[in-house]
């Protein structure tokens, strides 16, 4: 086994149970993805998938910032799914974030030499929007995980990374059950 599935299947290891904490709404989903997506990191770094690479380093920061709101928002709702509403705002403002992140990846993706700089791009774009709402605990995040980790399927799988297409695989069937198990069984703060 090379050096790069090693990491591939330990991110695929560790993203699923990453997800399962996740769609359980468990604190400690933020730890197990700082381990995914550091491992994440460097197999899309061997593959020159610059814009999935640069989304997990956000990954890694990013969780710090989810467990913190995340204890927060338990203390409002000790027992089950602490949910919040999108405002118009933020919804608004990750419309603008989408498609002027996309635009700017797409270019300097190009020009960085990136194999697929439109999807890797996007896909980025809108798994760093899904992770910020992940962070305030708005269930439509499950939607665009749906939309993100199938075309992370789609770029894995043409680039040869067959292990992460695995796991965004399972991404994204999870994300279809965490969009209705939340939505069951979650409560607004």
């Amino acid at each position: 086994m090379d050096w790069i599935a090693a990491f591939e299947i330990f991110s695929m290891v560790t993203g699923v149970i990453y997800l399962v904490l996740e769609v359980l709404q468990k604190d400690a989903m933020w730890i197990v993805g700082i381990l995914t997506a550091a491992a994440a990191v460097v197999a899309f770094a061997a593959q020159g998938l610059y814009a999935s690479m640069s989304l997990n380093v956000y990954y890694v920061g990013v969780s710090f910032l989810g467990l913190i709101r995340w204890k927060r928002d338990r203390e409002a709702v000790p027992e089950g799914i602490h949910l919040r509403r999108l405002s118009l705002g933020e919804g608004l403002w990750s419309a603008l974030a989408l498609a002027a992140g996309t635009a700017a990846f797409f270019f300097l993706l190009r020009a960085a030499g990136d194999p697929s700089p439109l999807l890797d791009g996007f896909v980025a774009v809108l798994s760093a929007v899904a992770t910020w709402w992940l962070t305030r605990s708005i269930p439509e995040q499950w939607l665009l995980w749906i939309a993100a980790d199938t075309l992370s399927a789609v770029l894995c799988a043409t680039q040869g990374l067959y292990w992460m297409t695995v796991l965004y695989v399972f991404y994204t069937l999870s994300a279809v059950y965490g969009w209705f198990h939340w939505k069951k069984q979650g409560s607004y703060v």
